[in-house]
């Protein structure tokens, strides 16, 4: 069977990442490939489109994380078929809207990748089958609306605005989060179907307002409610077609998508009535009233988006099965005329360089056809009749004067409909009137005309929707809701009528008044006060700088504190913060006390390396200060480690501590040369007593856990299972190895994966770092007595000695990190005898690359086990038949420790080489000539100046 899910969801993240490839093709065919995601997304929703119609609801599971209940399950039934469609059908026609937008310095690429990735988020959110999955690209749009937001990063407005959006709803993410774990608790799984069906199971645990508050945390900071509606208007500073598509179909819409797909499950009680219904009746209001008074076009469509968000929210919230049919229908509807809205609000900023309305006027006589459209949209926003917005608004007021049960909400809620009706047609107005008509425009540095004839297009299909679902709404929009709706409210679906006309009845009155209300409202403000020259500051910004330089100052002080720049410093509170967490469970009786037992009888050798270990630790303590001898002491110390490895026969560990001293001892001699000779003593005696308190304290701390962890009585220790399961499963004899690239495959990637960052960052600390002028060494470099012929020598050896390790890996002493680390040694070598220079002018290999590939080689050897139906890193086995060498059995795990390899050769090359090249300071390069110019590092492909 096809996966069409599959195919559906991975569309947009496809095309995103071919973005990316894209940097130097035309404007055009990027926008081509960015809109084919989109467009091949409606032919894949059309093909489900008449099960989903049957009420059918199409599922794809693949496992995931089943131990926490994570699995990849896709869902599609009504609600997300509509949803789905909205966000394809207004993403192809944005793509193709911000292909006339965009300036020609903006990149295409990066645009359209963070879109589709952005669109990609929100397809994964409406169509995921599992709460954990969807709080995982719930999280995705707000990381991908942040790049979105911020993609004018240059500008002030957008880092800010960019910042506020990922702060807040990343917030509320991690309410939901919350949320979503106590709803598992509850219910006992994630799986979507059953969280739906277990709504009396979620309403009479004690738990549900616990539930119900952060859940709604979530919603409502998404969906930009009050209080936390403020970010919204400055997500503004994003380009126009993000704000089209952020307003209309993804972003908010995932919190009113999200109230409406939990809705079976949290629905029914007072609790929820109240909160969800107060809430968004107060956004209802203060959105529209704020809509009002705002200067810039877009600000103003805000505002109206937070307003008509409040409207779904208490929509939803009233519960009832018409309330529910209404809140969906407003959902499309809004969809429709807000997207056009900020389309022909970026075509007049397009061609008159101004969103300003103080500036605007009278644009009908030159743009006479946007003119037309734009009105139309506004229209249909502020609901007027034969206009898609009029009939949702309908069923707003039908529902609000039916409210069963508190006399004094119903009062309030009829009234709350009422005042929005008079405000909407209030902003509306004004939006129509300041921009299209009376005076102007004043102060453009252009001519205003009309734009690009397929700018345009997105916006007239979007207001033909507007006026053929107002027109005949029985004949284009009815399935879509019924669809959405049913998935919802399931057997309790009321029988609805979309008609024009219902008579006049009280709905009808309430929508004339509000008419007449909102344009006596505005004619009244314009007579009575100044609206061009009222500056409304938005207090939410306000706070949310007070609370950021709070938190600033806060961390700044805390860490001027604890972390002054002072190493021993910060070593004392690692070092009391890990005793801490520690001795925690020891001294609150959670865990039960150490019981020890009489270990094995130690041989005299043992004894003896044991013996050697603690006087070269000693030593080091008593010479600390002469760091080269103490240095050299320690590297004793490390080497009785390794021989006490081979004493408890561990060759693995024994070749891989021996070699990681080898490497190590290196690196730190390196950044030996860096320092003074001898380190300066304390000054202070209390600070010499507390240092010995709190070593001594650690080290008997780890050395008492240790031993008792050691001696402890075990039952069936997890050793004999590995040792049992390791050549039938993972086809290797290698225990260690098979624990390493099989059994704790994924601990093993993420461990390189953090190797090979470290090694990045030090590549980004020391690649412009200089030495004090007093570091400098004047006079020639000092050579070394070892012929530069032998170091050579040497690499050809040591490599066939790493590949022989590497191969054998699996079956015998050896593998990828070993073998890494063998290859680097006869390197580092080269560069203790020749130099830096010398080795990368002949060896020409770039570290930081071979720690991509290796990664790369790592996740996909990894991932190829999918393709078989496994889990990620499952091994496989086969057995080759090799012309004149016979069987040579084969373990897929190669691929795997082939990763390792690579990222730990190029990790400890790429520190190696960066802590070998520091250069001395730019001021003293032309009075000393100790830097050769143009010589290029082949490690980076930077030039060394």
């Amino acid at each position: 069977m096809i996966p069409f899910l599959e195919i559906l969801l991975a569309l947009p993240f496809v095309a995103a990442v071919a973005m990316v490839f894209m940097r130097s093709r035309s404007r055009g065919q990027v926008a081509w490939v960015a809109a084919a995601a989109p467009l091949l997304g409606l032919l894949v929703l059309a093909w489900a489109t008449p099960s989903v119609l049957q009420g059918w609801i199409l599922r794809a599971d693949h496992d995931w994380i089943p131990q926490i209940g994570l699995d990849f399950q896709l869902r599609l039934d009504g609600l997300a078929w509509m949803f789905a469609g909205l966000v394809l059908a207004i993403g192809a026609l944005v793509v193709m809207y911000a292909h006339y937008y965009l300036a020609e310095e903006d990149s295409a690429p990066r645009f359209f990748g963070c879109l589709l990735f952005f669109m990609g988020s929100m397809l994964g959110v409406v169509i995921a089958g599992n709460l954990l999955l969807l709080l995982v690209f719930w999280e995705l749009t707000s990381l991908s609306s942040f790049l979105l937001i911020g993609f004018w990063y240059r500008r002030q407005d957008a880092r800010e605005g960019a910042r506020m959006a990922l702060a807040i709803t990343g917030g509320g993410g991690l309410a939901l989060l919350g949320g979503v774990l106590l709803i598992g608790r509850i219910v006992g799984s994630y799986d979507l179907d059953t969280v739906l069906a277990s709504g009396d199971l979620i309403r009479g645990s004690e738990l549900y307002p616990w539930v119900l508050g952060l859940v709604l945390a979530g919603i409502f900071t998404k969906s930009a409610q009050f209080p936390l509606h403020f970010w919204l208007p400055h997500a503004m500073a994003a380009p126009t077609p993000v704000s089209a598509y952020l307003h209309s179909a993804t972003m908010v819409k995932a919190g009113v998508f999200l109230l409406a797909r939990l809705h079976p499950a949290l629905a029914g009680t007072d609790l929820f009535f109240y909160v969800v219904s107060g809430i968004g009746a107060i956004t209802l209001l203060l959105g529209a009233w704020y809509a009002i008074f705002q200067h810039d076009l877009k600000g103003l469509l805000a505002y109206s988006t937070i307003s008509h968000l409040g409207l779904i929210t208490l929509l939803f919230g009233l519960s009832t099965p018409m309330a529910v049919v209404a809140g969906v229908f407003h959902i499309i509807n809004h969809a429709t005329f807000k997207a056009s809205l900020f389309m022909a609000a970026g075509i007049i900023d397009h061609e008159t360089g101004t969103r300003d309305m103080r500036r605007l006027g009278n644009l009908r006589r030159y743009m006479p056809w946007t003119s037309a459209l734009a009105i139309t949209a506004t229209l249909a926003m502020a609901g007027i009749p034969l206009l898609n917005g009029f009939l949702s608004k309908e069923m707003f007021f039908t529902e609000a004067l039916d409210i069963d049960g508190d006399r004094s909400m119903a009062i309030a809620i009829s009234g709350a409909a009422l005042l929005y009706a008079v405000f909407g047609v209030a902003y509306s107005l004004r939006f129509v009137h300041e921009t299209f008509f009376g005076d102007g425009p004043h102060d453009l540095d252009r001519v205003p005309h009309e734009p690009p004839r397929w700018m345009k297009i997105p916006v007239e299909v979007l207001v033909l929707l507007c006026v053929a679902v107002g027109v005949f709404p029985a004949w284009t929009v009815a399935p879509v809701l019924h669809a959405g709706a049913s998935a919802i409210l399931g057997n309790d679906m009321p029988s609805y009528s979309l008609a024009i006309w219902h008579g006049f009845n009280a709905p009808l009155m309430m929508s004339m008044a509000g008419t007449a209300g909102g344009i006596a409202l505005y004619l009244g403000l314009r007579r009575l006060l100044d609206l061009h020259a009222i500056a409304r500051l938005s207090f939410g910004r306000r706070l949310f700088r007070w609370n950021m330089d709070v938190l600033h100052a806060l961390a700044e002080r805390f860490t001027s504190r604890i972390a002054n720049g002072s190493l021993q410093r910060s070593l004392v509170w690692l070092v009391l913060a890990a005793l801490a967490a520690g001795a925690a469970p020891f001294l609150s009786g959670t865990h039960a006390p150490l019981t020890l037992r009489a270990p094995q009888p130690m041989p005299l050798l043992g004894w003896l390396l044991w013996l050697v270990l603690v006087a070269c630790a000693l030593y080091t303590v008593r010479t600390y200060r002469q760091r080269l001898l103490a240095l050299i002491v320690l590297g004793g110390a490390g080497l009785m480690v390794s021989l006490v490895f081979v004493f408890l026969s561990a060759p693995d560990l024994a070749l891989t501590q021996l070699l990681v001293e080898m490497v190590s001892l290196a690196l730190l001699l390196l950044g030996l040369h860096y320092l003074p000779p001898r380190s300066p003593p304390e000054r202070a005696p209390r600070r010499r007593a507390r240092d010995v308190a709190v070593a001594l304290a650690a080290g008997l701390g780890i050395g008492l856990l240790s031993y008792a962890v050691m001696t402890r009585p075990l039952g069936e220790p997890a050793s004999l299972e590995m040792l049992a399961r390791a050549l039938p499963e993972a086809y290797g004899r290698n225990v260690v190895n098979v624990i390493l690239v099989d059994f704790r495959g994924f601990d093993t990637f993420g461990e390189i994966t953090v190797f090979g960052i470290a090694a990045l960052i030090v590549h980004a600390l020391l690649r412009r770092a200089r030495l004090a002028p007093e570091k400098v060494m004047s006079g020639p470099p000092i050579k070394l007595p070892v012929p530069a012929d032998l170091a050579q020598l040497m690499f050809p050896l040591t490599l066939t000695v790493s590949v022989f390790l590497f191969l054998r890996g699996h079956n015998a002493p050896g593998g990828g990190f070993i073998a890494g680390l063998v290859l680097a040694v006869p390197l580092l070598i080269q560069y203790v005898i020749q130099g830096a220079a010398s080795v990368e002018s002949r060896f020409g290999f770039d570290y930081i690359r071979c720690i991509g590939v290796g990664l790369v080689v790592a996740g996909i050897s990894g991932a190829a086990s999918i393709l078989f139906e496994v889990e990620f890193l499952t091994s496989g086995h086969v057995d080759l038949d090799v012309p004149l060498v016979g069987e040579v059995p084969l373990a897929s795990a190669i691929g795997f420790d082939t990763g390792v390899y690579l990222v730990v050769f190029g990790g400890a090359m790429l520190i190696l080489s960066m802590l070998g090249t520091i250069k001395p300071s730019r001021t003293l390069v032309a009075h000393l000539g100790v830097m050769e110019t143009g010589d290029r590092s082949t490690r980076t492909g930077e030039l060394r100046q």
